[in-house]
């Protein structure tokens, strides 16, 4: 009688050898079945971090929708968004996220490594002529998910390291001043070499420069940079989000054994649009003919700049910023779709977020950098259809929260670091019974010139009498104000602290807190004593 030899991969990584009769050959194969669900269902999650830069929280089409355009602070903004939209609806909002430091480099250091500007070495936009820099000896994402068992990989701006002259004049990293080096790449941003600046990450494609259709990039796949080695500068000429999303699917795919296919993966896809700049050769033209031309809004008034507080001429980019957003929204979509059509969707958490807002002339301004909402008010959504039931949260969230927060739904919130600021809320998301977490009563806001802080209801600042880069010191604070956001959400009228000594004793009261938790210099220096009760 002929016998079949079955063999079969276990969970546990062993080999079984089965001989067994032709009859039993279907039993066998059964048992295959079995033993490769247990596989998938034991899998642990993968995780997705997308964070366009510089995307305001009500730039999205489903604030305009129920259940959500009751919650919003003001109005939303009129920008289609449908890929947004779906995880979103399928996903888990957050209805108070905050960048606590509304700036590109802040931003990236607090999500990184889960900690505050003091601990974590970035207390500006790293710049040329500037110190601040992302600290080596810190853990990190991408550190920790490696360490867990994660491939890892960077996709895009990066933005945390010191410029320093150590490119030829072509781009080329050569690593030293002296020639052919002693040339910058870039004013603002630089590409990081392997080793520990690069935290972990394993395979890395960086985007550097403001010129949305001229990326510089660098990457340690040849493949995806015309043969050039890392450090080389490759210009695709291409715009960004369009490819980066090719290289995403590409490394997805994995046909060119990019990550070990029998581990997760944790990505960060950092986008540059819809940050500036803001004109013809920066934006996406067929998305603004498409959606935002003078057909469809004939002027920049109300019906683009919804928000009371706006200033028509100085937001006069409404459409570049928009097409810009629902184009960064396509290529999320493309992305998406390849997740799906792989069946890993389901099991992978996808965190949905921006590094800060955009004034998008409200209060008479463009950027960022400013303590009013539309800065400092970000998108925070996260989809795990397999881990998570979609709805709401309106729990106050910081940034130094993403860190401890996506480790716990992993599953491994036993390896956060100990030194880690930020609050593990994924009890709050899987809605634990016996979760311990509180909701934060207040988050730190911070610029180059204030300390602030938010509530659910209530922003104070106070503002120093210097500018945001000023070296010289400040000797004191210029203006101390409080926004009523429910009963003035556009911020239209600032209440001086004197006004409402009662509340805004209260508030103060939790600004020395939060001060003294995060090390903060106006803690260590007991700045301002005489106002802030540390």
């Amino acid at each position: 009688m002929k016998r079949v030899i079955l063999i079969i991969w276990c969970f546990c990584g062993a080999v079984i050898t089965m001989c067994c009769k032709p009859e039993q050959k279907d039993i066998a194969i059964q048992k295959d079945v079995v033993v490769q669900k247990s596989i998938v269902d034991q899998k642990k999650p993968n995780i997705l971090i997308i964070f366009p830069d510089q995307l305001r929280r009500y730039s999205a089409g489903f604030w305009s929708k129920e259940p959500y355009k009751n919650l919003v602070v003001g109005k939303p903004d009129p920008v289609i968004t449908p890929n947004i939209d779906m995880l979103a609806k399928n996903g888990v909002v957050f209805t108070q996220a905050v960048s606590n430091y509304p700036l590109c480099s802040p931003y990236r250091g607090m999500l990184l490594s889960g900690l505050y500007p003091e601990q974590n070495g970035i207390w500006n936009n790293c710049k040329v002529g500037r110190d601040h820099s992302l600290k080596d000896d810190i853990s990190t994402i991408p550190d920790l998910f490696l360490k867990a068992g994660y491939n890892t990989a960077y996709f895009g701006k990066c933005h945390w390291l010191k410029p320093e002259p150590v490119f030829d004049e072509n781009g080329n990293y050569k690593g030293t001043t002296e020639s052919p080096g002693g040339h910058y790449v870039n004013k603002y941003d630089t590409y990081i070499p392997p080793g520990k600046k690069r935290h972990g990450i394993e395979y890395f494609y960086e985007s550097i420069k403001d010129s949305h259709f001229n990326p510089h990039v660098y990457s340690n796949d040849p493949n995806t940079i015309e043969g050039k080695q890392d450090g080389e500068l490759y210009l695709p000429k291409i715009f960004s989000p369009k490819n980066e999303s090719k290289v995403i699917i590409d490394y997805l795919r994995n046909d060119r054994g990019q990550r070990d296919k029998n581990k997760p993966f944790c990505m960060i896809w950092s986008m540059n649009p819809p940050h500036n700049p803001w004109n013809d050769d920066n934006t996406d033209m067929e998305t603004l003919h498409k959606h935002y031309d003078t057909d469809k809004f004939p002027e920049i008034d109300e019906t683009l700049l919804v928000r009371k507080n706006a200033d028509k001429e100085v937001g006069y980019y409404a459409r570049h910023y928009f097409a810009n957003v629902t184009s960064s929204d396509y290529y999320i979509g493309l992305v998406l779709d390849e997740l799906k059509k792989s069946g890993e969707l389901d099991n992978t958490i996808v965190i949905f977020s921006s590094d800060h807002g955009e004034m998008l002339g409200s209060h008479g301004r463009e950027g960022k950098n400013a303590i009013e909402l539309e800065s400092s008010a970000i998108p925070f959504i996260v989809h795990w259809p397999k881990g998570l039931k979609s709805g709401i949260k309106d729990v106050l969230f910081s940034v130094p929260d993403v860190l401890p927060t996506v480790m716990g739904l992993a599953g491994i919130s036993n390896q956060i670091p100990k030194k880690v600021e930020g609050t593990d809320f994924s009890s709050l998301l899987t809605d634990k019974e016996n979760s311990t977490v509180k909701k934060p009563k207040a988050v730190l806001l911070m610029l180059g010139n204030s300390r602030g802080v938010l509530t659910d209801r209530y922003s104070l600042c106070l503002r120093e009498n210097k500018k945001q880069w000023d070296k010289k010191e400040a000797t004191k604070v210029a203006e101390a104000f409080i926004y009523d956001n429910l009963e003035d959400p556009y911020q239209l009228n600032k209440i001086d602290i004197k006004d409402k000594p009662k509340l805004a004793g209260e508030l103060l009261v939790e600004l020395s807190k939060l001060l003294k938790k995060t090390n903060d210099p106006w803690f260590q220096e007991k700045r301002y004593k005489n106002i802030i009760p540390y």
